[in-house]
């Protein structure tokens, strides 16, 4: 395990060099891996574990149609390597639970009953375990539960391990029950495809990954390209340059200098002019949205932002509203000069695609 020091701070992070493919291999020698759940992170992590020499299967429910034909589409067997979630459970010694949260609490019954003394039960978020006083999932006291939570939405782990990239991802045991909880945790991290592994624990996982995605990651982001792109619209700017002063430059140029180099760099070269806003309004933006973080930060420690999930998640009718909502964001005006902007660009592979062959273990280590 490496020593980096982080602004002042030193932490631990494994690395390839420490934990290779092959001891994950030897760690998980026996081993068979079921992935439950079909939908945004199961079918990137069974495929990268599947090429990386894994014994993998599947457990999805067979009445959602569409994750079950995708597994198909994906080359799993039904019978062989493609069953009911139930099957897959009992022939499994380590259970991925990839379903949604909501979900975790409608199969965790079945889950609990076809577990066995000295399985692993892996999730990829802290969320059913963490606030298991409302999810009523608790594991029994004889499995391993461990947690490897990739920093990216499933197509990039995919997309990373096909181009050789890799992942990075936080790592965290809350049960061990085997004395072999980290090493099965690690070994699971490698075959996935992370490129460095951090360590956390499930209640600072789901903490920060709640907080980011309502956050900076999404709501955050998509709320403040709103409100700039309607401030350009009603002073009489078009469609087309609101959008690219909003969305394009930083999505396709000033966003990847920062992923380069940091931002500090970002400024450093870009005009003067910029370089000189952007210094003096960062503090008024940090001193508007501080209180909100401060707002977002604690309905997550409460516990108030996993009932809304909970609650909102479950109705029956959520996919409906889901959709929705959705659809309202993409026949937005902003979102359609989004969609005529993107269609001027070169053509390249989608978002998403899964086309391109593995190259392997997924390559280096992401930087």
């Amino acid at each position: 395990m490496a020593k980096i020091d982080f602004g002042g701070t030193k932490e631990t992070v494994v690395t390839r060099k420490e934990f290779p493919l092959s001891k994950a291999k030897s760690v998980l020698k026996g081993e068979t891996i079921a992935i439950i759940g079909y939908g945004v992170q199961g079918p990137a992590q069974a495929l990268n574990l599947k090429d990386n020499g894994f014994k993998v299967i599947i457990g999805q429910a067979k009445r959602f149609k569409k994750d079950w034909n995708r597994a198909v589409k994906d080359g799993w067997v039904p019978g062989k390597t493609l069953f009911d979630i139930e099957e897959a459970v009992a022939r499994a010694t380590i259970v991925q639970l990839l379903v949604t949260d909501a979900a975790q609490m409608k199969v965790w019954p079945m889950v609990k009953k076809n577990l066995n003394p000295g399985d692993a039960l892996y999730f990829s978020h802290g969320f059913s375990i963490v606030y298991k006083r409302l999810t009523k999932i608790v594991p029994p006291k004889d499995v391993d539960v461990i947690m490897v939570a990739p920093k990216g939405s499933g197509l990039n782990v995919r997309r990373n391990f096909l181009s050789g990239a890799g992942i990075n991802s936080s790592y965290a045991v809350f049960q061990d029950a085997t004395g072999r909880a980290e090493q099965r945790c690690l070994a699971l991290g490698i075959g996935i495809g992370s490129g460095y592994l951090f360590p956390t624990t499930f209640e600072h996982e789901v903490t920060s990954d709640l907080t980011g995605e309502r956050g900076i990651l999404m709501g955050a982001l998509a709320g403040v390209m709103e409100a700039q792109y309607e401030v350009l619209r009603k002073n009489g700017h078009s469609p087309s340059e609101a959008f690219n002063e909003t969305v394009e430059e930083l999505t396709q140029s000033l966003i990847r200098l920062v992923d380069e180099n940091g931002m500090d760099w970002m400024y450093a070269n870009c005009s003067a002019t910029a370089q000189r806003g952007a210094l003096d309004w960062k503090p008024k933006f940090k001193k508007a949205t501080l209180p909100v973080f401060n707002d977002l930060y604690q309905a997550v420690k409460s516990e108030k932002e996993a009932r809304r999930v909970i609650k909102v998640c479950g109705a029956p009718d959520y996919q409906v509203r889901l959709k929705e909502e959705l659809d309202a964001i993409g026949n937005s005006e902003m979102w359609k000069a989004g969609k005529a902007v993107r269609s001027l660009r070169p053509k390249t592979a989608k978002a998403g695609s899964y086309d391109a062959k593995a190259k392997g273990v997924g390559g280096r280590a992401a930087n």
